[in-house]
């Protein structure tokens, strides 16, 4: 399964940059197309912070945070055993997501965003959404799935008595 998983990681962090390469040939030309006028735009950002333009400036941090942070999770996809498809789900979408934005700091010092919500006043990107949609899934797996499971809440399956002694 872990196999499975870093190819998954890879699909998606191509699905990223090929969205970015995309946005850099044709959006940046034209800074901004409103696709659901009023709702949506596609708008070419340089972003040099992390999440929102935070730490603006310390790339060299984020680089460090980011790479930290992969490989912990990267480490725990290989050595935790009690897996479900909720963790690995979230650990895939977490590494891509900042898989993703490492390539753009490391190529270019700055994060490609492009897509603006009209009532979110900041431009994101879809590795964002991954790495976003990761962590709300593994704050869920991890506080009502693990720490049941770590409690002894979560029923064990009945043995069928098809394993041996």
């Amino acid at each position: 399964m872990p196999f499975l998983v870093l190819f998954l990681i890879a699909v998606l962090t191509a699905v990223d940059q090929f969205i970015k390469m995309m946005v850099i040939t044709n959006l940046k030309p034209i800074d901004t197309i409103a696709f659901i006028p009023g709702f949506l735009n596609f708008t070419y950002v340089e972003n040099i912070g992390a999440a929102f333009g935070v730490l603006s400036g310390l790339g060299w941090l984020l680089i460090t945070l980011t790479s930290l942070t992969i490989l912990v999770l990267l480490v725990f996809i290989f050595r935790y055993k009690h897996h479900s498809f909720l963790s690995y789900t979230s650990c895939i979408l977490i590494i891509a997501g900042g898989i993703g934005n490492l390539i753009d700091r490391i190529a270019f010092g700055y994060v490609v965003d492009y897509i603006h919500v009209q009532f979110f006043p900041y431009v994101f990107n879809f590795a964002d959404c991954c790495v976003v949609i990761g962590a709300i899934l593994f704050a869920i797996w991890y506080l009502f799935i693990m720490e049941k499971k770590e409690k002894g809440e979560v029923p064990k399956q009945e043995d069928d008595g098809s394993a041996e002694a």
